[in-house]
């Protein structure tokens, strides 16, 4: 017969700890894909929070009402949510370059529902998505994730989070800015062919007038626009690194501001 005995502390604590990491695992890139059953995420969260809550040195919680208690959970649900969500906005500029790139290349009135979240996204950025979401599990960009989950019951323990609203203002601000970046070197190779092209058919227009650029441009944007797509794979993969670099400076900026 198995015997399982813990006090409310225990289960107070275990609850917390369950809070954090669930609201991680639906916020944060991978482990939240529409695709994966929330049964599994569910079943996820309670076995990772059991997993941490033997390994982590556990403190008092101390509150003194019911209302108090709901204050904390609220406060370990942000602190996962924002850890998740630090890595969730890096993972977003993949769309935000497929539609870029759709748009130079000219299809982006071409629109598909993305499995992943269900959204209506453009080709290219569900493409791209996929892609980096390889890199994600070639990498081991997911145990990275999973480290810092961890290593955040240290760095923050149940009911220690602070948050610091300047620093983490701050941290958002500074990732808006490296977002263009970080998008634009993903189709730079895409942007710089269709502006090359787009002076080439306006200097076409101007010599023979008599020919229809619109119908003309048109095949051609598409045509040279996939090739360099399909010829412009082997950099994603330092992309990916870029994207991946950020990701981690952003969990961490955030991390110190709930320190």
């Amino acid at each position: 017969m198995i015997d399982v005995t813990f006090t409310y502390a225990d289960l107070e604590y275990f609850l917390l700890v369950l809070v954090r990491i669930s609201c991680f695992v639906f916020v944060a890139p991978f482990f939240s894909l529409n695709g994966v059953p929330r049964s599994v995420k569910i079943v996820f969260s309670i076995f990772l929070s059991y997993l941490v809550y033997m390994s982590v040195d556990r403190s008092d919680v101390v509150y003194s009402t019911l209302l108090g208690y709901a204050v904390v959970v609220m406060k370990e649900a942000l602190t996962g949510f924002l850890i998740g969500w630090g890595a969730q906005i890096c993972v977003a500029v993949t769309s935000f370059a497929g539609s870029i790139a759709d748009m130079e290349i000219g299809v982006s009135m071409v629109s598909l529902v993305d499995p992943a979240t269900r959204e209506q996204a453009t080709f290219t950025g569900v493409f791209y998505q996929y892609i980096f979401t390889l890199f994600m599990i070639v990498t081991g960009m997911y145990q990275y994730l999973l480290s810092a989950l961890v290593d955040s019951f240290t760095l923050i323990p149940v009911n220690g989070a602070v948050f610091d609203s300047e620093s983490l203002i701050g941290s958002v601000i500074k990732f808006l800015g490296d977002y263009i970046t970080m998008g634009f070197r993903i189709i730079l190779p895409i942007f710089c062919t269709m502006l090359l092209l787009n002076a080439v058919l306006g200097i076409l227009a101007k010599i023979s007038p008599q020919m229809n650029m619109f119908a003309v441009g048109m095949q051609m944007k598409v045509l040279v626009g996939l090739g360099i797509l399909f010829l412009t794979v082997r950099i994603l993969p330092g992309a990916a690194d870029y994207v991946f670099r950020e990701m981690k400076e952003m969990i961490v900026s955030f991390m110190e501001g709930m320190t």
